[in-house]
C-alpha cells in the first residue's frame, strides 16, 4: 500500500477500518491521516494506532490520496461543501454512509471527480465484515481494486451495481440487529428452561455462526439446511411450526421493507 489514506471522522467504524488495515498492510500507520471536530477523539485514535493527526478536514485531503468520509449521513454535505475545492482529479472520496449516493456526492463538484460509495456492517471489528462496493465511471479498475483490497482487511467484499445499495442496509449492514435479537431470544429461552445466562449466550452465538458457516462454505440452499435438521415428527420441526404460526418469516421481510424504506428517506433529506 503505497498510497496516504485519511479518514474524515473517527468513529467506530473509521477504528475498525484502520485497525484492519494495520493488521493487513505493513508500516501502513505513516500513511494514514485523521481528522475529527472532537480533538480529544483525534488524541486517542492517533496515539492507539500511531497515525498521523491532521489539523482539519481540510489537511486531510491535502496529505492524502484517498479520502474516507466516516461521518454521519446528515454531515455529508457539510463535509463536502468544506472540502470540494480541494479535491483534485486524483483523489479517491469513499462514501460508507447509508442512503448517501453517488449522484448525491458528485453534486458538490465542478469538475468529474472519483467517488466510491461503501456499505460495510458492524462484524467489520471481528475482521467478519460484508462490504458492498460501487464507483462512479471515472474511477477506474485499478483503482477500484485498491480500495476493494483495504476493505478485504475487514471481511468479505462485494462489487455490485448502485442500484442495490439501498437494500444492503436491510440485508447486512443493518441485518446484525437483527440476528442480535435472534441470539438473545435463544438465550432468554434457555434461562427459562434451566441454563445459566453465560453459557446460554455462548450456545446461542456458536449456533448461529456454525449455521451461517454452512450456508458459506457449502454452498446448500438454507432451506435444504433447514431441512436436513428437521426429522419426522421431532423437535426441530416443532420449533419450526411454531416459529411459522407467529410469522417469522414475514415479520423479519417487514422489518427488511421498513429499514429499506428508512434508508432512501435519508437520501430525500440531503
Amino acid at each position: 500500500m503505497n498510497k496516504n489514506i485519511g479518514f474524515i471522522g473517527t468513529g467506530n467504524m473509521a477504528t475498525a477500518i484502520i485497525k484492519g488495515m494495520i493488521d493487513k498492510f505493513d508500516n501502513i500507520n505513516k500513511n494514514i491521516f485523521v481528522s475529527d471536530k472532537d480533538i480529544s477523539k483525534v488524541e486517542k485514535i492517533s496515539s492507539e494506532f500511531y497515525i498521523n493527526k491532521a489539523l482539519d478536514n481540510i489537511d486531510v485531503v491535502k496529505n492524502t490520496d484517498i479520502i474516507i468520509l466516516a461521518v454521519k449521513p446528515n454531515i455529508y454535505g457539510i463535509v463536502l461543501e468544506e472540502i470540494n475545492e480541494y479535491i483534485t482529479k486524483d483523489h479517491i472520496i469513499v462514501s460508507i454512509a447509508a442512503g448517501i449516493n453517488i449522484d448525491y456526492m458528485e453534486k458538490f463538484f465542478k469538475e468529474p471527480v472519483k467517488i466510491i460509495r461503501t456499505m460495510p456492517n458492524t462484524p467489520v471489528f471481528v475482521g467478519e465484515g460484508m462490504i458492498a462496493i460501487t464507483k462512479n465511471k471515472i474511477v477506474s479498475s485499478e483503482e477500484l481494486d485498491l480500495v476493494v483490497d483495504i476493505f478485504s482487511s475487514l471481511g468479505i467484499v462485494d462489487v455490485i451495481d448502485e442500484k442495490l445499495m439501498e437494500i444492503i442496509p436491510a440485508v447486512s449492514a443493518s441485518s446484525p440487529a437483527y440476528v442480535y435479537m435472534f441470539i438473545e431470544a435463544l438465550a432468554d429461552g434457555a434461562v427459562l428452561q434451566g441454563m445459566d445466562r453465560k453459557k446460554a449466550y455462548k450456545y446461542a452465538s456458536q449456533a448461529v455462526l456454525g449455521a451461517a458457516k454452512m450456508v458459506l462454505e457449502t454452498g446448500i440452499h438454507p432451506g435444504e439446511l433447514k431441512d436436513q435438521v428437521c426429522s419426522p415428527g421431532g423437535t426441530t420441526i416443532e420449533a419450526v411450526y411454531a416459529l411459522e404460526k407467529g410469522g417469522f418469516r414475514a415479520t423479519i421481510i417487514d422489518a427488511m421493507e421498513a429499514c429499506t424504506e428508512k434508508a432512501k428517506n435519508i437520501m430525500d433529506k440531503n
